[in-house]
């Protein structure tokens, strides 16, 4: 799927992730960057609502799985997910999340030869001055489809 194809679908596709204004920056194989603006997202004591930064550690999932995985042949499952706040987020929130080329060809076996493989994401949820606001521990499936 091509950049702008899967951008939409995240953006757009998810009426949640639409009304939160989050936006993909940046998208290739093996790396998503996205942008979860503040204003929309604001919650009673003027900083970011939890459940907003929640969606925005979890999407790079599935942008991931877009960005690196055959969508014919595969399909994306989460199994768990956490997150840590460390920081009030009172501004935009920036989140990277990648795999190397080596997972993903693993996972891809795996998937192959069981019908299914698990993997883990590790997001960091910054400032744009760099700040760790929170970070996040996802644990995905990636399934074969008709398995």
């Amino acid at each position: 799927m091509d950049f702008s194809q899967a951008k939409k679908l995240l953006e757009q596709g998810i009426p949640f992730v639409q009304r939160s204004g989050i936006e993909i920056l940046e998208l290739r194989r093996g790396f998503v960057r996205l942008r979860l603006p503040y204003a929309p997202n604001v919650n009673h004591i003027g900083t970011v609502y939890a459940g907003a930064l929640f969606t925005g550690a979890e999407l790079p999932g599935g942008a991931l799985f877009l960005s690196s995985f055959d969508v014919s042949r595969y399909f994306p499952i989460v199994r768990s997910m956490n997150i840590e706040f460390l920081k009030p987020a009172k501004a935009d929130v920036f989140v990277e999340v990648s795999l190397d080329e080596a997972r993903i060809t693993a996972i891809q076996a795996e998937a192959d030869a069981a019908g299914k493989a698990d993997f883990e994401l590790e997001a960091r949820l910054l400032d744009a001055e760099g700040t760790l606001l929170a970070r996040s521990l996802g644990k995905y499936q990636l399934r074969r489809t008709g398995a």
